[in-house]
Protein backbone atom coordinates (compact mmCIF):
# COMPACT_ATOMS: atom_id res chain seq x y z
CA UNK A 1 0.00 0.00 0.00
CA UNK A 2 1.35 3.41 -0.98
CA UNK A 3 1.95 6.24 1.47
CA UNK A 4 -0.96 8.18 -0.07
CA UNK A 5 -3.33 5.25 0.43
CA UNK A 6 -2.22 4.94 4.09
CA UNK A 7 -2.98 8.64 4.65
CA UNK A 8 -6.37 8.35 2.95
CA UNK A 9 -7.29 5.27 4.99
CA UNK A 10 -6.15 6.90 8.26
CA UNK A 11 -8.10 10.10 7.46
CA UNK A 12 -11.35 8.28 6.68
CA UNK A 13 -11.00 6.24 9.89
CA UNK A 14 -10.40 9.43 11.95
CA UNK A 15 -13.48 11.07 10.45
CA UNK A 16 -15.53 7.95 11.21
CA UNK A 17 -14.33 7.92 14.85
CA UNK A 18 -15.04 11.63 15.23
CA UNK A 19 -18.61 11.19 14.00
CA UNK A 20 -19.05 8.26 16.38
CA UNK A 21 -17.99 10.26 19.44
CA UNK A 22 -19.96 13.35 18.36
CA UNK A 23 -23.09 11.19 18.28
CA UNK A 24 -22.35 10.02 21.84
CA UNK A 25 -21.88 13.51 23.37
CA UNK A 26 -25.22 15.13 24.41
CA UNK A 27 -25.94 18.61 23.09
CA UNK A 28 -25.63 21.44 25.61
CA UNK A 29 -23.00 19.70 27.73
CA UNK A 30 -20.49 22.47 26.92
CA UNK A 31 -21.88 26.00 27.28
CA UNK A 32 -20.72 29.52 26.50
CA UNK A 33 -21.67 32.59 28.52
CA UNK A 34 -23.26 35.26 26.28
CA UNK A 35 -21.68 38.04 28.40
CA UNK A 36 -18.04 37.05 29.05
CA UNK A 37 -17.93 34.27 26.38
CA UNK A 38 -16.27 31.82 28.79
CA UNK A 39 -16.84 28.16 27.94
CA UNK A 40 -17.59 25.68 30.70
CA UNK A 41 -19.06 22.28 31.54
CA UNK A 42 -22.80 22.85 32.02
CA UNK A 43 -22.93 21.52 35.60
CA UNK A 44 -20.67 24.37 36.73
CA UNK A 45 -23.64 26.73 36.27
CA UNK A 46 -25.25 25.00 39.25
CA UNK A 47 -28.89 24.96 40.30
CA UNK A 48 -29.18 28.74 39.82
CA UNK A 49 -27.88 28.62 36.21
CA UNK A 50 -25.16 31.25 36.72
CA UNK A 51 -21.94 31.69 34.72
CA UNK A 52 -19.08 30.52 37.00
CA UNK A 53 -16.75 33.17 35.56
CA UNK A 54 -18.71 36.45 35.51
CA UNK A 55 -21.92 35.77 37.48
CA UNK A 56 -24.34 36.29 34.57
CA UNK A 57 -27.67 34.52 35.17
CA UNK A 58 -28.81 32.44 32.19
CA UNK A 59 -32.41 32.91 31.03
CA UNK A 60 -34.74 30.32 32.53
CA UNK A 61 -38.50 29.73 32.50
CA UNK A 62 -40.76 31.44 35.02
CA UNK A 63 -41.56 28.09 36.66
CA UNK A 64 -37.87 27.31 37.17
CA UNK A 65 -37.30 30.79 38.56
CA UNK A 66 -40.19 30.32 40.97
CA UNK A 67 -38.50 27.22 42.43
CA UNK A 68 -35.39 29.29 43.12
CA UNK A 69 -37.33 31.76 45.26
CA UNK A 70 -40.19 30.05 47.08
CA UNK A 71 -41.93 26.74 47.79
CA UNK A 72 -45.22 28.41 48.68
CA UNK A 73 -47.16 29.80 45.72
CA UNK A 74 -50.84 30.13 44.79
CA UNK A 75 -51.29 30.99 41.11
CA UNK A 76 -53.77 33.65 39.96
CA UNK A 77 -55.51 33.92 36.54
CA UNK A 78 -53.81 30.80 35.18
CA UNK A 79 -56.16 30.43 32.19
CA UNK A 80 -55.88 33.99 30.89
CA UNK A 81 -54.51 33.99 27.32
CA UNK A 82 -54.47 36.26 24.28
CA UNK A 83 -57.29 36.23 21.73
CA UNK A 84 -55.02 37.41 18.87
CA UNK A 85 -56.54 40.92 18.63
CA UNK A 86 -54.98 41.80 15.24
CA UNK A 87 -55.23 38.35 13.57
CA UNK A 88 -51.51 38.53 12.83
CA UNK A 89 -50.28 35.84 10.36
CA UNK A 90 -48.72 32.77 12.05
CA UNK A 91 -49.23 34.33 15.50
CA UNK A 92 -51.38 31.41 16.65
CA UNK A 93 -48.61 28.95 15.84
CA UNK A 94 -46.01 31.03 17.68
CA UNK A 95 -48.21 31.26 20.78
CA UNK A 96 -48.74 27.49 20.86
CA UNK A 97 -45.01 26.85 20.52
CA UNK A 98 -44.25 29.23 23.40
CA UNK A 99 -46.97 27.64 25.55
CA UNK A 100 -45.48 24.20 24.97
CA UNK A 101 -41.97 25.41 25.87
CA UNK A 102 -42.86 27.36 29.04
CA UNK A 103 -46.07 25.65 30.27
CA UNK A 104 -47.71 29.08 30.55
CA UNK A 105 -50.79 30.44 28.76
CA UNK A 106 -48.86 33.67 28.18
CA UNK A 107 -45.58 35.29 29.16
CA UNK A 108 -46.04 35.95 32.88
CA UNK A 109 -46.69 33.87 36.00
CA UNK A 110 -48.60 35.67 38.79
CA UNK A 111 -50.01 34.77 42.16
CA UNK A 112 -49.53 34.98 45.91
CA UNK A 113 -46.26 33.73 47.39
CA UNK A 114 -44.49 33.47 50.70
CA UNK A 115 -40.94 34.85 50.56
CA UNK A 116 -39.37 33.77 53.80
CA UNK A 117 -42.07 34.39 56.40
CA UNK A 118 -43.81 37.17 54.46
CA UNK A 119 -46.72 37.03 51.98
CA UNK A 120 -46.60 39.05 48.76
CA UNK A 121 -48.25 39.30 45.37
CA UNK A 122 -45.67 37.79 43.07
CA UNK A 123 -45.06 37.99 39.33
CA UNK A 124 -42.37 36.54 37.05
CA UNK A 125 -42.10 37.45 33.38
CA UNK A 126 -40.82 34.58 31.23
CA UNK A 127 -38.05 35.59 28.76
CA UNK A 128 -38.57 32.35 26.81
CA UNK A 129 -42.22 33.17 25.95
CA UNK A 130 -41.76 35.19 22.73
CA UNK A 131 -38.88 37.04 24.41
CA UNK A 132 -41.10 38.04 27.35
CA UNK A 133 -42.87 40.53 25.09
CA UNK A 134 -45.76 42.50 26.58
CA UNK A 135 -49.10 41.49 25.08
CA UNK A 136 -52.74 41.92 26.09
CA UNK A 137 -52.94 38.73 28.15
CA UNK A 138 -49.85 39.22 30.28
CA UNK A 139 -50.66 42.96 30.54
CA UNK A 140 -54.09 42.05 31.94
CA UNK A 141 -52.58 39.46 34.26
CA UNK A 142 -50.04 41.91 35.73
CA UNK A 143 -52.78 44.54 36.12
CA UNK A 144 -55.00 42.07 37.99
CA UNK A 145 -52.06 41.13 40.21
CA UNK A 146 -51.65 44.75 41.35
CA UNK A 147 -55.41 45.12 41.81
CA UNK A 148 -55.64 41.98 43.97
CA UNK A 149 -52.58 43.09 45.93
CA UNK A 150 -54.32 46.40 46.65
CA UNK A 151 -57.51 44.65 47.75
CA UNK A 152 -55.61 42.19 49.97
CA UNK A 153 -53.14 44.82 51.27
CA UNK A 154 -50.12 42.93 49.95
CA UNK A 155 -46.74 44.20 48.74
CA UNK A 156 -45.84 43.31 45.14
CA UNK A 157 -42.66 41.67 43.88
CA UNK A 158 -42.35 41.60 40.08
CA UNK A 159 -39.43 40.05 38.21
CA UNK A 160 -39.23 41.66 34.77
CA UNK A 161 -37.75 40.20 31.58
CA UNK A 162 -38.98 41.50 28.24
CA UNK A 163 -37.99 42.44 24.73
CA UNK A 164 -40.67 45.16 24.84
CA UNK A 165 -44.13 45.45 23.31
CA UNK A 166 -45.39 42.44 21.33
CA UNK A 167 -45.52 43.62 17.73
CA UNK A 168 -48.10 41.00 16.73
CA UNK A 169 -50.66 42.79 18.93
CA UNK A 170 -49.89 46.33 17.74
CA UNK A 171 -51.49 49.21 19.64
CA UNK A 172 -53.24 46.77 21.99
CA UNK A 173 -49.82 45.83 23.33
CA UNK A 174 -48.76 49.45 23.85
CA UNK A 175 -51.97 50.14 25.79
CA UNK A 176 -50.83 47.69 28.49
CA UNK A 177 -48.12 50.11 29.62
CA UNK A 178 -50.65 52.73 30.68
CA UNK A 179 -53.06 50.17 32.13
CA UNK A 180 -50.44 48.53 34.34
CA UNK A 181 -48.97 51.89 35.37
CA UNK A 182 -52.39 53.01 36.59
CA UNK A 183 -52.72 49.86 38.69
CA UNK A 184 -49.21 50.46 40.10
CA UNK A 185 -50.18 54.02 41.08
CA UNK A 186 -53.37 52.85 42.80
CA UNK A 187 -51.37 50.23 44.73
CA UNK A 188 -48.82 52.87 45.75
CA UNK A 189 -51.53 55.33 46.82
CA UNK A 190 -52.81 52.65 49.22
CA UNK A 191 -49.44 52.82 51.00
CA UNK A 192 -48.25 49.44 49.75
CA UNK A 193 -44.71 48.54 48.69
CA UNK A 194 -43.57 47.44 45.24
CA UNK A 195 -40.20 45.78 44.48
CA UNK A 196 -39.10 45.17 40.90
CA UNK A 197 -36.27 42.80 39.99
CA UNK A 198 -34.58 43.48 36.66
CA UNK A 199 -33.70 40.26 34.83
CA UNK A 200 -32.05 39.78 31.45
CA UNK A 201 -33.29 41.37 29.26
CA UNK A 202 -35.59 44.17 30.44
CA UNK A 203 -36.14 46.59 27.57
CA UNK A 204 -38.64 48.66 25.60
CA UNK A 205 -42.06 49.54 26.98
CA UNK A 206 -41.57 47.42 30.11
CA UNK A 207 -38.52 49.51 31.07
CA UNK A 208 -40.41 52.70 30.20
CA UNK A 209 -43.32 51.82 32.50
CA UNK A 210 -43.80 49.41 35.39
CA UNK A 211 -40.22 48.03 35.64
CA UNK A 212 -39.07 51.55 36.57
CA UNK A 213 -41.96 52.50 38.87
CA UNK A 214 -41.05 50.43 41.94
CA UNK A 215 -40.21 51.72 45.39
CA UNK A 216 -37.09 49.55 45.30
CA UNK A 217 -35.43 48.30 42.13
CA UNK A 218 -33.10 45.32 42.34
CA UNK A 219 -31.25 43.68 39.45
CA UNK A 220 -29.31 40.54 38.62
CA UNK A 221 -25.64 40.93 37.59
CA UNK A 222 -24.89 41.52 33.90
CA UNK A 223 -28.57 41.90 32.90
CA UNK A 224 -29.46 44.10 29.92
CA UNK A 225 -31.59 47.08 31.01
CA UNK A 226 -32.61 49.82 28.60
CA UNK A 227 -35.20 51.19 26.22
CA UNK A 228 -34.10 51.33 22.57
CA UNK A 229 -31.43 49.03 21.14
CA UNK A 230 -27.82 50.18 21.26
CA UNK A 231 -27.30 50.03 17.49
CA UNK A 232 -30.44 52.10 16.83
CA UNK A 233 -29.21 54.83 19.18
CA UNK A 234 -25.71 54.80 17.67
CA UNK A 235 -27.15 55.17 14.17
CA UNK A 236 -29.44 57.99 15.32
CA UNK A 237 -26.82 60.10 17.15
CA UNK A 238 -23.93 58.99 14.92
CA UNK A 239 -21.72 58.18 17.92
CA UNK A 240 -20.33 54.99 19.40
CA UNK A 241 -21.69 54.15 22.84
CA UNK A 242 -19.59 52.65 25.67
CA UNK A 243 -19.44 48.88 26.10
CA UNK A 244 -21.34 48.95 29.39
CA UNK A 245 -24.21 50.98 27.92
CA UNK A 246 -27.59 49.55 29.04
CA UNK A 247 -25.99 47.24 31.60
CA UNK A 248 -27.49 47.12 35.09
CA UNK A 249 -24.02 47.95 36.45
CA UNK A 250 -24.06 51.23 34.51
CA UNK A 251 -27.63 51.97 35.63
CA UNK A 252 -26.65 51.29 39.24
CA UNK A 253 -23.81 53.84 39.03
CA UNK A 254 -26.32 56.45 37.86
CA UNK A 255 -28.95 55.73 40.51
CA UNK A 256 -31.59 53.97 38.41
CA UNK A 257 -31.11 50.71 40.33
CA UNK A 258 -30.87 50.40 44.11
CA UNK A 259 -28.87 47.17 44.37
CA UNK A 260 -27.42 44.41 42.20
CA UNK A 261 -28.10 41.06 43.88
CA UNK A 262 -26.64 37.71 42.75
CA UNK A 263 -29.34 35.21 41.87
CA UNK A 264 -28.45 32.81 44.69
CA UNK A 265 -28.98 35.60 47.26
CA UNK A 266 -32.18 37.06 45.78
CA UNK A 267 -34.68 35.17 47.98
CA UNK A 268 -32.83 36.24 51.13
CA UNK A 269 -32.71 39.90 50.06
CA UNK A 270 -36.41 39.96 49.14
CA UNK A 271 -37.29 38.46 52.53
CA UNK A 272 -35.21 41.13 54.29
CA UNK A 273 -36.97 43.92 52.38
CA UNK A 274 -40.42 42.49 53.12
CA UNK A 275 -39.43 42.34 56.79
CA UNK A 276 -38.57 46.06 56.69
CA UNK A 277 -41.85 46.92 54.97
CA UNK A 278 -43.80 44.84 57.51
CA UNK A 279 -42.08 46.56 60.42
CA UNK A 280 -42.76 49.97 58.90
CA UNK A 281 -46.44 49.11 58.42
CA UNK A 282 -46.80 48.10 62.08
CA UNK A 283 -44.96 51.28 63.11
CA UNK A 284 -47.42 53.43 61.19
CA UNK A 285 -50.38 51.59 62.79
Amino acid sequence: MSFGEHVKRFSSRSVSMLKHYQAKVPSGIWQECPRCHAGFYFKRAGQYRVCPECGYGFRVTAHRRLKMLTKHFEEWDADLETKDPTEFPEYDRKIKKAQSMTHLKDGVLTGKAAIGDYPAAFGIMDPLFIMGSLGTANGERITRMFEKATQQQLPVILLTASGGARMQEGIFSLMQMAKISQAVNTHSAAGLAYISVIMDPTTGGVTASFASQADITLAEPKALFGFTGKRVIEQTINKQLPNDFQSVENSYKRGFIDEIVPREHMAERLSQLLNIFEAQKWGED
